[in-house]
């Protein structure tokens, strides 16, 4: 059964719209640093993935059709019938699965920093066992070495400080049964079945989802295509801002930014 996702609609209302979707223990603001250009251009929809934020949270195991089902719904009540859609990591497996499972209400994607399939699945289950029994505390500072480059770290003490409070005040059966929705996925198999003009992007010191995974998204997905960032690491979209704001407008209004 789905939930109903808190989300923030913002960008003028007769614009293409565009939901973006957030990583494993972040929440909607971390696009904040997207949303002024992307929204003069487009409706955006920013959305909590169900266990984070204010969404609710339900008591896991999830299923990654549980969270595309979640979106699903959100454009239902929305009353929009096709959108874009750009997620980073656990967002972009989401946009994944819409765009195989319901072909129809997906125009274009943007993949950042994600995978296809994310082993193994022990690892993942091991990670949710920690989350449930220690809190997301337990991981926050491990999951910031992921997110960004030392280099990033030492430049933006603050920024980081923020970014790591947003983990360490996600919901823990929220995290835990998103791991295990991730411990479960195995997209490759489905992914000739999305005809969404496709962007894949990733972070060239990523240690998370490195650069492969990418190139393995691409090659499943029809004319599917791949740029690689330099000095980014998980949360490109939060290191190298101005640059994936440029690559995620380009792609979806086929005009190169200046």
């Amino acid at each position: 059964m789905s939930v109903s996702l808190h989300h923030v609609v913002e960008g003028p209302a007769d614009a293409p719209v565009l939901l973006l979707g957030n990583s494993l223990g972040s929440t909607l603001a971390m696009w904040e640093p997207q949303l002024p250009r992307l929204a003069e251009q487009f409706r955006v929809v920013r959305f909590d993935t169900r266990g984070h934020g204010r969404s609710p949270v339900p008591t896991g195991p999830y299923a990654l059709a549980d969270l595309g089902g979640d979106v699903l719904a959100l454009l239902d009540r929305l009353g929009v019938a096709r959108a874009h859609f750009c997620g980073l990591s656990l967002g972009g497996m989401v946009g994944m699965w819409l765009a195989a499972h319901a072909p129809e209400r997906v125009d274009r994607l943007v993949l950042c920093c994600t995978s296809a399939r994310l082993g193994p699945p022990e690892g993942w289950a091991e990670r949710a066992r920690a989350v449930r029994a220690q809190g997301t505390v337990a991981v926050a500072d491990a999951v910031l070495q992921r997110w960004f480059t030392p280099g990033f770290t030492s430049r933006k003490p603050d920024r980081v400080a923020a970014l790591r409070a947003m983990v360490a005040q996600t919901p823990a059966e929220g995290y835990a049964g998103c791991c295990e929705a991730i411990a479960d996925m195995d997209l490759e198999p489905v992914l000739p079945r999305i005809a969404a003009p496709t962007l894949v992007i990733a972070g060239a010191d990523d240690p998370a989802t490195p650069p492969a995974h990418a190139e393995t998204i691409a090659a499943g997905i029809p004319d599917a295509r791949v740029t690689v960032l330099t000095d980014a690491a998980h949360l490109a979209n939060v290191e190298q801002s101005d640059r994936v704001t440029d690559l995620i407008i380009t792609h979806l209004t086929g005009k190169e930014q200046s």
